[in-house]
Parts: C-alpha cells; structure tokens; sequence
C-alpha cells in the first residue's frame, strides 16, 4: 500500500473534490487521483519548453506526433482535459441545431454541463445500449427523417471504455458496424478515449484498430497514465486545424505547456502495460465483494478497471456507505442512492485493495447487523 496520506471529499465522481481529509489511505474514488511518480516529475522538471500556441514547444510537439502516429490518424492537438476535447470535437463537427447520438451513459451526455449544447448549439438523442455499447440498429433506430422541423442527426459519440457502464469496452465489430452506419448516413464519429488503453490492454486490440472507424478521437493522460493533466485530441489535419481554432476561443492556449507533455510522453513509456495490474487488481476486488452479504456486483467481472456495486441488500444508503468507508480510511464515490463505484489505479495495490475490501466487509456487516436490530 502507498506510504503517502491519501485524502477525502465531495466528488462529482470523476475526481472534483471541495473538501480533504489525510486519514484517507484508499483512493477509489477515481483514476484521476493518480499523482506523478517520481520519474514522472523528474523527466517534468527536466522538460525543454517553448510557446506551445505558437508550434515553438518539442515537447508537446513530440507528444501530439506521438499519438497521431499510435491512433494512426494525421494530426492531433494537446488539450487541458477530455471534457475540452469532446467540446472542441463537437464544435468542430455540429453546427446549431444539430443532433448527436450518444448512450444514455456517456459522459457527454451527464457529466460535461450540457457542453454541447452551451458551446456548440447541438443537443443530444440518447439510446440505451449494452453497459453503454449499443448497436448499429440503435442507431438507425434514433437517426432522425429528413424533416425541415428536425433536427439533423450530425454526429455519433462512442466512449471507450464506457465508466457508467462498469468501464466495458466496445468489441470493435460493434464498433466497424456502427460506424459504418453513421458514414452511410452521412454523420460523423467521435469516440470520447478517457479509458482508450484500458481497452487496447484488456482486449488486445491495437489502438489504431479502435480509432480507425472514427473521425475524431482522443486520449486522457490524467487518468490510468497518471499524468496530472491532459488530454491529446486527434484526427485529420483539417479537423486538427479547425480544433486549434476552438481551442484558442476557449482559452486553451497553454504556452510553456512541455513540462505537462513531458509527463504524457513519460507516460507512454512507463504506465502503459501496467495497466493490466489495475484491470487484476479490479478483478480482485470483485471476487471480495461477491462473498459479502448484502452487496451485488453490477457485472459478473470487470472488463477493465471500474467496479460497480449495490448496497441495497444493507440498511445504508450509498451516501451513509460511503462514509463509513471515510471512516475505515477508504474512500469509494456514491453514484446513485444505492450504488458506488470503485476504480483501480497505479496509486493503488494489491494489498490496498485487501484493506479496502476488508472495510467494505465490516460496513456491510454492520450495516445489516443494524437492519437486524429495527423492531
């Protein structure tokens, strides 16, 4: 287990915290509490920096030609987060009035503000998928006739892999099929790559083979690659150009940013292939939790590195759960009234993992031992 204290708060769920505590020594909440290992801050304060905005920085220029060439796409851009590349995505690609299909799931769809349709003037048409993978017929099932009183289906938003769906990966045959459908129709894909390279770990997939179907991608470095910020947003030199056009409107420019691409490129030497411990790790909470009373596990094993469970089967709420957990020093996000999601990260082994299920352990059994004792 990490020496170091870990830390508790309010958390949307994807890593925003306002309150701290460093009686945490768990950290489940999210992949994004992952901090800069040493040889990460070393190759940071080591960095070679320029004006980024001005195409003068080597290091963030060696980080986008690096994911363009690992998505095989022409051209890619370095971007604060993953919610600005989806936004610039969808600017680039709507116009106001425009349509997206997304999962009822998605990311894009609950947890960015309603960017799309702040910034970009397009709403969002959900449909209801498998664990957020839904099917070519879905999609047919959702786009909308050439109405002059509809709106007009423009784009297609895939997450890979997809959190509210347990971090499940999209098969790339769905994948083809759906984006075959949508260029058929005339529409766009974009695939939201948060958890990209959980899935190319877990399923062996090349990454070049999951975003060859897509127009526009991107990949997160702030979550399993451990980076503390950034995202590099990719596809062809026309969409790239257009999005440096958005990413300036938004108050992207960055200048001195190669001290952030250097631990990107870092990143992709050392915490790649780790991956697949955090995947191990998850698989081990998920046989803990399946022997405890009380508790019921939203998939049979986890695909990558996210767990969903229920604790409707105790007398606590997910909330009043979770805080027992602060308690006990582990910390797990409450995300509906009954469940929580724990998510494994390089922050966080084996052994940490035994500890937080241990506690899981206590709290549900105490939990239930109290619904016992109601008249």
């Amino acid at each position: 287990m990490p020496s170091s204290p870990r830390y508790w708060g309010t958390d949307d769920g994807e890593g925003n915290v306002t309150a701290a505590d460093p009686e945490i020594r768990v950290e489940l909440r999210s992949d994004t509490k992952t901090r800069p290992s040493p040889g990460m801050r070393a190759a940071m304060a080591a960095a070679e920096v320029g004006d980024e905005q001005a195409g003068e920085d080597p290091n963030v220029r060696a980080l986008c030609e690096r994911v363009a060439d690992l998505l095989g796409k022409e051209s890619a851009l370095f971007l604060p987060s993953g919610t600005m590349c989806n936004a610039i995505a969808v600017a680039v690609m709507c116009r106001p009035g425009d349509e997206i299909v997304a999962d009822v799931r998605s990311h894009l769809f609950n947890t960015e503000a309603a960017g799309a349709a702040a910034l970009a003037g397009a709403q969002i048409r959900t449909v209801d998928g498998d664990r957020g993978r839904f099917t070519a017929g879905d999609l047919l099932s959702a786009l909308r006739g050439r109405k002059r009183n509809a709106p007009r289906s423009r784009l297609v938003a895939v997450e890979q892999t997809v959190n509210r769906g347990g971090g499940a990966i999209w098969p790339l045959d769905r994948l083809q099929d759906v984006a075959s459908c949508a260029h058929v129709n005339g529409l766009f894909v974009h695939m939201d790559g948060a958890r990209l390279l959980n899935a190319v770990v877990a399923s062996g997939i090349a990454a070049k083979d999951f975003a060859a179907p897509c127009d526009a991608i991107w990949l997160d470095l702030s979550k399993g690659l451990g980076c503390p910020v950034g995202a590099v947003l990719a596809g062809s030199r026309d969409f790239v150009e257009e999005a440096w056009r958005w990413k300036h409107r938004l108050g992207g420019a960055m200048r001195q940013a190669g001290i952030l691409a250097a631990a990107g490129l870092y990143a992709l030497d050392h915490n790649v292939e780790r991956l697949a411990e955090d995947h191990a790790n998850a698989k081990r909470l998920a046989r803990a939790l399946r022997a405890i009373g009380g508790l019921k596990l939203d998939a049979a094993e986890p695909e990558t590195n996210i767990v969903f469970f229920d604790v409707a089967g105790t007398s606590l709420d997910a909330a009043a759960f979770s805080a027992r957990l602060r308690e006990r020093g582990v910390a797990i996000g409450a995300e509906t009234a009954t469940r929580l999601r724990a998510v494994t990260h390089l922050d966080v082994d084996a052994s940490a993992i035994d500890a937080a299920a241990s506690a899981i352990g206590w709290v549900a059994g105490a939990g239930n031992s109290n619904q016992e004792e109601r008249p």
